[in-house]
């Protein structure tokens, strides 16, 4: 029994993981389900509130990076809300509309068209602020991928 409750630990882990791809899904709920699982299934004695303190502040962090680092690209590169509700509704529409490519072209595309209808920016300004819109996602990705390793790491110390 002990195997299946690490292989369906590992799953919500991997799944958290799969959600910065598809953002519809909560990954971050995924991460906080493996840690519940594993503390109904074998012990929540590990989790120390030191523990507990470091996982609520990287949980916080994965939050405010997504929303930060997006905000900033775009009001640096001379966007508007109407940018950042565009790629926001792209980032999360584009994997479905366009499997694979969608994670991309989505944010981009609501940004560009958010910023040429609602704000009436010319298509040079608008596509600038989409590209921005697109690295900050990557940007914002990888110190995602890289805070749920920390994340998972740091419960695999604690419970081995």
């Amino acid at each position: 029994m002990d195997i299946l409750y690490w292989i369906i630990i590992g799953i919500t882990f991997l799944v958290s993981f799969i959600a910065l791809i598809y953002p519809i899904l909560p990954g971050v709920l995924f991460l906080a389900a493996g840690f519940v699982i594993y503390g109904l299934a074998f012990s929540f004695e590990p989790f120390t509130p030191f523990f507990i303190i470091v996982q609520v502040l990287l949980f916080i962090s994965l939050f405010i990076v997504d929303y930060v680092g997006n905000a900033y690209a775009v009001k640096k590169k001379g966007g508007s809300k109407a940018a950042l509700w565009g790629s926001t509704i792209g980032l999360i529409a584009g994997p479905f509309v366009i499997p694979v490519a969608g994670i991309l072209l989505g944010p981009f595309i609501g940004a560009v068209v958010a910023e040429m209808i609602f704000q009436r920016k010319g298509l040079k300004l608008a596509v600038s602020i989409g590209i921005g819109t697109v690295l900050a996602f990557i940007g914002t990705t990888l110190i995602k991928v890289l805070t749920q390793a920390i994340m998972i790491g740091y419960f695999y110390f604690q419970v081995l």
